[in-house]
């Protein structure tokens, strides 16, 4: 009795758990979609980071000096900035990229990227903060594809890496004219990974069918319902050594000195190993770059900001957790990480 009650049970489980899946799957893109076009009145912003740093550290001296010593070395400093003051100051804008596994932030980076297009002078130039594990083929593609857009228009990229830039993240900072990291930040893994579960068999046991149904010889694979063939298997890991021979060919371009060989293995390397592997090119955080930079030139932030309502940040924050759970049952579950 007991044993017929559990069989009936899970598969009555079974069952809602599929139903459920799809159901997530449905709620998700919907609402990704319905965000979308509610967050089409968002703005860049520009922050005047010299100004503000400026500002810092003159309330420093002034408590570390005194008023009356630090009126003497502001009027020194204002001579000395009357005789070598320039006509047109070269400026360095910063954009900042915290990517998540879709690499959602690419259209944030979009708006950036044109915004400093429009304005840029010869002689600019960018910082790029980034941050990133990796994630999706196609959003992190398209992160470095907006990245190309500066060096298009001749203006130099620098790419800061301060915690991590791997895999997809590495594929966006390789774009850069010069790559910096922390000493302890983590670069490279140079490699692609799916991760499909199948419960097909389970399904089978308990005599649930799920039909796959496709037009196309390979246009499904691996599933996570259907039965997984050796045949399916083998298509679906030379699609991912296409995209792994994409990723390395579009490294080399940026990176010709790079020994691929070597690096191309999906390892990651800390900042001082990646350096020796020539992954970058110089130990130094974003905050050094900044400030050496407030010397020369005028720095701003360039962050584009969308105005969301309550329930749009909460109905992100709900997207975002789909997200992670149904991208992995999809044939988007193939990253590069």
């Amino acid at each position: 009795m007991w044993g017929n009650f559990l069989i009936d049970y899970s598969s009555f489980l079974l069952k809602t758990v599929t139903i459920l899946i799809a159901v997530l799957i449905l709620m998700a893109y919907s609402m990704k979609n319905k965000l979308k076009k509610k967050n089409d009145s968002g703005k860049v912003e520009i922050t005047d980071l010299t100004e503000k740093l400026l500002d810092q550290k003159e309330k420093l001296e002034i408590e570390i000096l005194g008023e009356k010593e630090y009126k003497k070395l502001e009027k020194k400093r204002e001579a000395e900035e009357k005789a070598e003051e320039t006509v047109d100051p070269k400026r360095l804008y910063v954009i900042e990229f915290e990517g998540n596994i879709n690499a959602d932030e690419v259209d944030a980076l979009r708006e950036e990227i044109t915004a400093i297009l429009t304005i840029a002078n010869e002689g600019d130039e960018v910082l790029l903060k980034l941050e990133s594990p990796g994630g999706s083929v196609h959003g992190y593609g398209l992160g470095a594809s907006q990245l190309k857009r500066l060096k298009d228009k001749n203006i130099k990229l620098t790419v800061a890496v301060d915690k991590v830039a791997a895999s997809g993240g590495y594929l966006m900072a390789c774009v850069g004219d010069e790559v910096a990291s922390a000493p302890f930040a983590v670069l490279g893994s140079i490699g692609v990974v799916a991760e499909v579960p199948n419960i097909h068999r389970l399904l089978k046991k308990h005599d649930i069918d799920v039909d796959v149904m496709t037009a196309g010889e390979y246009k499904r694979t691996v599933t996570l319902l259907g039965e997984n063939t050796e045949e399916a298997k083998d298509k679906f890991k030379e699609q991912l050594q296409d995209i792994h021979k994409l990723f390395k060919d579009f490294v080399k371009e940026n990176r010709p000195k790079l020994d691929l060989d070597k690096v191309a293995t999906g390892e990651a390397w800390y900042g001082t190993q990646a350096l020796d592997l020539n992954l970058i090119d110089k130990i130094k955080t974003s905050d050094d770059i900044i400030l050496e930079a407030i010397d020369e030139k005028d720095v701003y932030l360039v962050k584009y900001e969308e105005k969301k309502s309550i329930v749009q940040k909460i109905g992100l924050q709900v997207e975002n957790s789909l997200f992670a759970v149904v991208a992995k049952v999809l044939d988007k579950n193939t990253w590069i990480r």
